[in-house]
């Protein structure tokens, strides 16, 4: 059996945890394939707003197996704080959710780490969410790391011990004033440790072949945003990880050859948290209508983000290098009450019209080159068919279509649910 993929196409935030949540029903397996506790899914349902984290988001599903793949690196901490939030909801979490043995473990240190590195930095800063998930993959490509597989070795407290002295002997090297009770931070560390283990550990790999073997559905979770990723994004103004359809084969142990559908997540608009270059970006009235109606703050760091006009060219290049299958659009509501849309079409670069993604998109070198949409007044909020939906709407969703060559299948007009159309 194949797997499928569902992926953000943008730099984050497109609500894929929305989507996860109203796909769940079709798949009997969801497994986040990367990424750590810096990404917050966003799920919204019976009035009820929920952020995960860590945890897959077919959590709320009652026949949906979690799995938690190798790709993805678990603060321990952060994981207890998301168990005690869905207690309330009296899920039964340890036979929904599974962790695999080859995840990498956060530890107090590398959060340490990340915000003495981007101190030291001053205003060439990356705009890291100081979560420790750089200096995790740092340690992980570095063959450095503890594995969630450590913990049932005797010596785990020897090998995090051995770390943790590291890690501090280089916080010393970054030569800015950090203060830190460490003491505190390794207490509330080992207590989740302690709550971690009352999950299920797996060789994922192997659970994950057995289930395709045994005709089980899967759905691949991906986090953050293909502008995102470590290779493909807009380095350094990236995450450390390979947020991109590759990032599933090498985050879950799945084969090239056994992925079928890729789901591609973007914005009617586009965001960005953080630095890093946006060639949309807005700074007028329109941006500052998109973040306040959009609500655009970010679900784990509370950051406002950064808005602009939908890119097709650097759309187009998410789509392509993900193999992306079907499109899903969120947020479209959200551009009701514009009398004048933009979309990026081309770049200007240094003096000449190009269509695709070049190395460097700094404002220095790249101008977007518009077309104009007349926008559309209507409340999308309620409706619940594409036929209700405006002409104008229409228009903008099928250029895009066109432009890009993949169909766009869903198109959300709100946060919860059932504010999901089908096309």
């Amino acid at each position: 059996m194949t797997a499928d993929l569902l992926l953000g196409l943008q730099w984050g935030d497109e609500g894929k945890g929305k989507i996860v949540d109203v796909l769940t029903s079709k798949y009997d397996i969801i497994a986040r394939f990367q990424g750590g506790p810096n990404a917050g899914h966003t799920l919204e349902f019976d009035g009820i707003k929920h952020v995960l984290r860590t945890i897959p988001s077919g959590i709320f599903h009652k026949t949906a197996m979690n799995i938690i793949g190798n790709g993805v690196v678990i603060d321990p901490v952060v994981f207890q704080k998301e168990i005690e939030g869905l207690a309330k909801f009296n899920m039964d979490i340890k036979s929904k959710l599974i962790i695999s043995r080859k995840a990498h473990l956060i530890l107090p240190t590398h959060r340490l780490l990340d915000a003495a590195s981007e101190a030291s930095k001053g205003k060439a800063k990356i705009g890291s969410t100081l979560k420790g998930i750089g200096p995790t993959y740092m340690d992980k490509t570095g063959r450095n790391g503890i594995r969630v597989g450590d913990i049932e070795l005797e010596d785990f407290n020897e090998r995090y011990r051995v770390l943790a002295n590291k890690h501090e002997e280089m916080i010393k090297f970054y030569d800015v004033n950090i203060q830190y009770n460490l003491d505190e931070m390794e207490k509330e560390f080992f207590e989740a440790i302690e709550e971690l283990k009352k999950i299920e550990f797996i060789d994922s790999e192997e659970y994950i072949n057995q289930a395709q073997r045994a005709g089980k559905t899967i759905l691949c979770e991906g986090a953050q945003g293909s502008l995102l990723d470590v290779d493909f994004g807009t380095y350094p103004y990236v995450t450390s990880s390979n947020t991109t359809a590759a990032g599933a084969c090498t985050g879950l142990g799945i084969a090239p050859n056994k992925i079928k559908e890729v789901y591609g997540i973007f914005k009617a608009y586009v965001t960005r948290v953080g630095s890093g270059p946006f060639p949309t970006e807005l700074f007028d009235e329109d941006g500052e209508t998109m973040a306040r109606v959009g609500n655009e703050y970010g679900s784990v760091t509370g950051r406002k983000r950064r808005c602009g006009w939908l890119d097709l060219v650097a759309l187009k290049y998410a789509v392509q290098i993900n193999g992306v299958t079907q499109l899903m659009m969120m947020k479209g509501d959200i551009l009701s009450g514009f009398s004048t849309l933009k979309v990026c079409t081309q770049y200007n670069y240094k003096g000449k019209a190009i269509s695709h993604f070049p190395y460097n998109i700094e404002t220095e070198n790249v101008t977007p080159i518009y077309k104009e949409f007349k926008g559309w007044q209507a409340d999308l909020t309620g409706m619940t068919t594409y036929d209700e939906m405006p002409i104008e709407l229409k228009e903008y969703i099928e250029f895009i279509e066109n432009y890009i060559e993949v169909p766009i299948k869903i198109v959300s007009v709100g946060p919860d649910r059932k504010q999901t159309i089908l096309k």
